[in-house]
């Protein structure tokens, strides 16, 4: 584990991160996002920026469960929550997260695939 600054689209979280979550919040842009990580547990992130209190926080945001679905958005491909993480001080919101599941998880439908 290490830690990474995440971007959000109001902020950003600092966050312990293994190399596997590392490699998916890398978009190939140089930074790391929040975002294709999935859901974060709160004793892993330290510290948050909340672009509209323009202020860095030595705790971690407060996750906000959005909503628990069992939706299928693709092929062997189930989105089961969707939340968002938000500022302490002001309940802005510093990024989102989504969470799937697949059906099968032998098959790779539902897999992001390399265009390497």
């Amino acid at each position: 584990m290490a830690e990474f600054k995440l971007q959000g689209s109001g902020g950003y979280v600092i966050a312990d991160l293994t190399e596997d979550q590392a490699k998916k919040a890398d978009l190939g842009v140089g930074k790391l996002f929040l975002a294709p990580v999935g859901k974060l547990e709160e004793q892993k992130m330290s510290k948050h920026y909340c672009k509209t209190c323009e202020v860095e926080f030595n705790n971690p945001p407060k996750i906000h469960l959005e909503e628990n679905t069992n939706e299928q958005v693709a092929d062997n491909l189930i989105l089961v929550e969707r939340g968002q993480y938000t500022c302490q001080q002001c309940n802005s919101v510093i990024g989102e997260y989504r969470v799937f599941k697949k059906q099968d998880e032998s098959s790779d439908a539902g897999n992001a695939i390399s265009s390497q």
